[in-house]
């Protein structure tokens, strides 16, 4: 039975509530600044080719969800991208398995994992989303659901790609090399791991995002990272921002990395600030794992406004708008801050 005094506790916690909420949910009412839009950001120098592919459908209207299926598409079918789509780099077993997972403003979502013989996973993901009651479908029914929807099985192993492998043999190490991505002259039978996450908002103000890779060379038959894992290599929340990750999936998981990053935007930070946080504990976990591996994030808000953070540096993101059409930036990075 309430009394006078629990009565009076009562008003005075929901005062402070009120007060408070308002100022936890300012970053989720910030509207976009249409002067800005759209705008498609990409992780890596090759988000450069797929951004221009995004702002096809941007600039004429279309939805951010189309837009960063379109781009993802560009690097899948690149036969010199060795860390994305069927070009990719094998498992230590011979397989080339690709990941991807999308997600758009309404919160929908789709994935695929460890899915072999379809070269672009990122439609199938779509397809996902689109079609089916689930959010992620894995190896052989990945594939077996891409036929049915008309997608052609092929051979995705490369010349190119077999010949690393086939090297990589010889010796069976596994040791990823940091930014193999921007130093092209070395992939000839060395090991990368990496993505291409992509961000989107288009005209609408309606944020969408992308996420498709390979996988680390050489992994393990069955590994999957966090390029197709809702949460951890992508997450989209269309009040607030979109975020994605890049680098060694596993640490990113741990995190849930870009669900993370999206939560901090929430709480007001920037989109740096809140790539900066989400890196900084992962190394504050593991102080020395992170001093040899790369893991960066890349994010926009609803405000347009974007930002990244890595691990070590040398991690690059593209940016094109009306006024950018092919920028390339170098993201911050913690090591880098560390030397400074």
């Amino acid at each position: 039975m309430y009394n006078r005094r629990k009565f009076l506790k009562l008003s005075a916690l929901t005062a402070t509530a009120a007060t408070v909420l308002p100022k936890l949910s300012k970053a989720a009412k910030q509207p976009a600044d249409k002067s800005t839009l759209p705008v498609v950001i990409s992780t890596w120098d090759f988000g450069i080719a797929a951004n221009a592919a995004a702002w096809e459908v941007l600039s004429k209207g279309g939805r951010a969800i189309d837009a960063v299926e379109a781009g993802a598409r560009i690097p899948e079918a690149d036969l010199k991208n060795h860390s994305v789509g069927r070009a990719g780099y094998p498992d230590r077993d011979g397989f080339v398995t690709l990941d991807a997972c999308i997600m758009d403003e309404l919160g929908n979502c789709g994935a695929v994992a460890g899915m072999e013989d379809i070269d672009h996973p990122i439609s199938v993901a779509r397809l996902v989303m689109d079609k089916t009651p689930h959010v992620m479908l894995v190896g052989d029914g990945a594939r077996q659901f891409a036929i049915q929807q008309g997608f052609k099985a092929q051979k995705l192993l490369t010349p190119e790609s077999e010949k690393a492998w086939k090297q990589w043999l010889k010796k069976a190490e596994y040791k990823p090399i940091i930014n193999i991505e921007n130093q092209p002259q070395m992939q000839g039978g060395q090991y990368n791991h990496d993505t291409i996450g992509m961000l989107a908002i288009d005209s609408k103000g309606n944020i969408s995002g992308a996420c498709t890779t390979s996988g680390m060379a050489f992994k393990m038959h069955g590994r999957v990272g966090d390029s197709p894992i809702i949460g951890a290599g992508l997450y989209v929340d269309n009040e607030v921002g979109g975020a994605t990750s890049t680098g060694v999936g596993e640490e990113v998981i741990r995190n849930v990395g870009s669900f993370l990053v999206v939560e901090l935007m929430r709480q007001g930070y920037s989109p740096e600030d809140a790539c900066k946080e989400a890196v900084n504990r992962i190394i504050k976990k593991k102080p020395e794992t992170a001093k040899e591996i790369q893991v960066g994030f890349l994010a926009i808000n609803k405000k347009g406004e974007y930002g990244a953070y890595a691990i070590q540096g040398g991690f690059s993101y593209a940016v094109c708008n009306s006024e950018k059409k092919d920028l390339l930036i170098k993201g911050k990075s913690h090591y880098n801050e560390v030397i400074k």
